[in-house]
């Protein structure tokens, strides 16, 4: 097989990144735009040794689970791979991901598999969205997402898995930076100055019950001020719920989005958002689940899998701004949370004090360096730890460490089932026996799937 062969192809998988996985030869092409069970025609675009891509020419016989996507833009824009397959094909792909996972990488012949936690509604859930500022060819001020693995602006305001309230905001911020003359970023060049606007919303919001939500704009700025700042305040402070107007510095030559200052406009430097019973402050900066309603469900049965009376101690590694460790704190005796970035700790912290819960405890620092600390100079042990770890998964030495406190349970939430099969593996070898799995939805169209994990110390061994 070589470039720009036509050949006819049985769409069998989705890869990690939403591209259609199908044979032929005995080699793997990866198509985009293309759903599990489809028959299509494809060209052959580039090839390796082992595989290639290829580019949808036709669909010769569409899958049972194909769908019409909704948004008009769904195939060029790359925040939805998975639109045109049918939500319940959705659940079960994902489902079967993580089985896969921790069969072929863990080893686990028949995981104790719980069903897919899915969502009633898979649109209007996120309530964070981070758009850039460009211009079309024409020259036309555009705000919209990545097209996929591009940094091309798709020109579409109105996504369908964020808030109604998006469209709105990125309409004032383009006239206002038409009117004054204001460039946006060039990446090319370093040059201009409106790079992103970010938006971030309460869960009232994304229900539509303006009246008691609350809305953050956050304008990335490659400079120092806005012009004419005040009249956008003016303008942004119309819409219903406003709460949270700023400027977020970022000078660099990068595709990092954020800076570190941001500087208030208007209003106050944060929203506040509930999940469950917990409230929580968010600044611009903080590491927040975009999807509140699923975060609820994957909190909740973290919870359920901690087992908690009342009695235990519990650690939560990576608690970022305390999330979990405040869902913890209400049922049991004293909850430790760590996290390495500071600014996260000051949020959790102050999230505590906003909850009155006073039986969570927080420290800066590397969890393989606090936890054996606590637990050989101050004898704190652990009855339960929670770990949500990035999507590369533990460090070995956070996994070594939990070896050595040997808590009663470990609870395990994921955001890769990949490394999540690699380090239950892991776990396993040192006396942890895996007891349950639950995966759970968080982005909806998309071939992301969050899961959490219960494991048990085996004393047998």
């Amino acid at each position: 097989m070589k470039k720009d062969d036509i050949v006819t192809l049985k769409i069998e998988d989705f890869s990690t990144e939403g591209l259609g996985i199908g044979h032929s030869e005995g080699l793997t092409l990866f198509v985009k735009d293309t759903v599990i069970g489809d028959v299509a025609e494809v060209k052959v675009m580039k090839m390796k040794k082992t595989y290639g891509y290829a580019r949808l020419l036709r669909i010769l016989t569409p899958s049972p689970d194909r769908v019409e996507a909704p948004c008009p833009v769904a195939r060029s824009c790359g925040g939805c791979q998975i639109q045109e397959m049918r939500y319940e094909a959705q659940l079960r792909f994902k489902e079967q991901k993580v089985r896969n996972n921790l069969q072929r990488i863990g080893g686990f012949t028949d995981p104790p598999m719980e069903p897919i936690i899915g969502m009633d509604n898979p649109f209007r859930y996120r309530n964070k969205a981070q758009f850039p500022i460009s211009r079309d060819k024409n020259g036309k001020l555009i705000a919209g997402f990545y097209a996929g693995r591009t940094h091309t602006v798709i020109d579409y305001q109105d996504c369908l898995l964020g808030a109604k309230v998006n469209q709105t905001i990125l309409d004032i911020v383009l006239n206002h930076m038409e009117k004054y003359h204001i460039q946006p970023y060039d990446e090319a060049t370093g040059r201009g100055l409106v790079r992103h606007v970010m938006i971030r919303v309460s869960s009232e919001v994304l229900r539509e019950e303006n009246a008691s939500g609350q809305i953050m704009v956050c304008v990335v700025i490659n400079g120092s001020s806005l012009p004419e700042s005040g009249r956008l305040v003016q303008a942004l402070c119309a819409i219903p719920g406003m709460t949270s107007i700023t400027l977020n510095i970022n000078r660099e030559r990068t595709n990092v989005i954020m800076g570190r200052q941001i500087k208030l406009l208007w209003g106050q430097e944060f929203i506040e958002d509930t999940i469950g019973k917990i409230r929580f402050r968010i600044s611009p900066l903080s590491f927040y689940q975009v999807n509140p309603r699923q975060t609820e469900k994957l909190y909740g049965k973290a919870l359920e899998y901690a087992g908690l009376t009342g009695q235990e101690t519990v650690w939560d590694l990576y608690c970022g701004i305390g999330t979990i460790s405040l869902f913890l704190a209400q049922k049991a005796r004293v909850v430790y949370g760590v996290e390495i970035v500071p600014d996260a700790i000051c949020d959790a912290r102050q999230n505590a004090q906003l909850n009155h819960i006073t039986n969570a405890e927080f420290f800066v620092g590397k969890a393989e360096e606090v936890l054996p600390e606590k637990y050989e100079k101050e004898g704190i042990h652990a009855d339960v730890i929670v770990v949500d770890p990035p999507r590369k998964g533990c460090e070995q030495s956070v996994l070594d460490t939990m070896l050595k406190i040997r808590p009663e349970r470990i609870v395990y939430v994921s955001c890769d089932s990949a490394t999540l099969a690699r380090d239950l593996k892991y776990l396993c070898t040192g006396g942890y026996e895996l007891k349950k799995v639950c995966p759970t939805e968080m982005f909806a169209n998309s071939c992301h799937v969050e899961t959490v994990v219960l494991m048990s110390r085996n004393d047998t061994q």
